[in-house]
């Protein structure tokens, strides 16, 4: 598969060809499903918490005698059926939503996911990503002049450099990830995904083990 290489400006300088076994994969979407499920899952913070009757303060001392008083027995002022009570079947923390997916199926989804990317033109390659005094306005520059303009965007860099990091963070719609550590869900939630060629090696050498 070809396909178009910018510069920071904007211009089309050259045509590539991309590497089959990452670009042209045939996309399986129960796949590419299964581990956006996990993924997500997998970031899940189980934070609601409710207190049952063993838990909640009091409840040390018998309301009222057993009988002899015509009203309903009871043992406890902290039943669930009492004003600050305890909760029956409320959210507990203990619950566990991780999701195990191997590593391959997970590898197989994202260049499913990538191929997807570049068959719908939402792939767009750099030459190169250089800025002068590293500034944010540098790099807001170069995403006005591209097809990304106004769209959430991913950047993957080939390896980690801080101050491009620093650069691209703080603009709307746009996230910015080595391409080593590319998944599926970062993908899927960016509507195009913008990378300097360099990061095609890094893609190869990450995931076609």
């Amino acid at each position: 598969m070809k396909t178009i290489v910018y510069n920071q400006e904007g211009k089309e300088v050259e045509n590539i060809t991309l590497p089959k076994e990452i670009f042209e994969i045939e996309f399986n979407a129960d796949l590419v499903h299964q581990v956006m499920v996990s993924m997500s899952s997998n970031q899940r913070q189980n934070c609601a918490h409710t207190k049952n009757r063993a838990e909640v303060s009091g409840g040390g001392k018998k309301p009222w005698r057993q009988k002899g008083t015509g009203r309903a027995r009871v043992g406890s002022n902290r039943s669930p059926i009492w004003r600050k009570g305890g909760t029956t079947f409320g959210p507990r923390n203990e619950k566990n939503y991780e999701k195990t997916i191997p590593t391959k199926m997970r590898r197989k989804a994202l260049l499913m996911v990538l191929s997807d990317k570049a068959r719908s033109n939402q792939l767009i390659i750099l030459d190169k990503i250089e800025l002068e005094k590293g500034k944010t306005k540098e790099v807001a520059s170069s995403l006005s002049k591209l097809p990304c303009k106004d769209q959430r965007t991913l950047i993957a860099i080939p390896n980690y450099d801080k101050k491009i990091i620093l650069a691209a963070r703080n603009i709307k719609k746009t996230s910015i990830e080595d391409a080593r550590n590319l998944n599926v869900l970062d993908l899927l939630n960016s509507k195009f995904l913008l990378m300097p060629k360099d990061s095609i090696a890094t893609l190869e050498s990450t995931f076609l083990k």
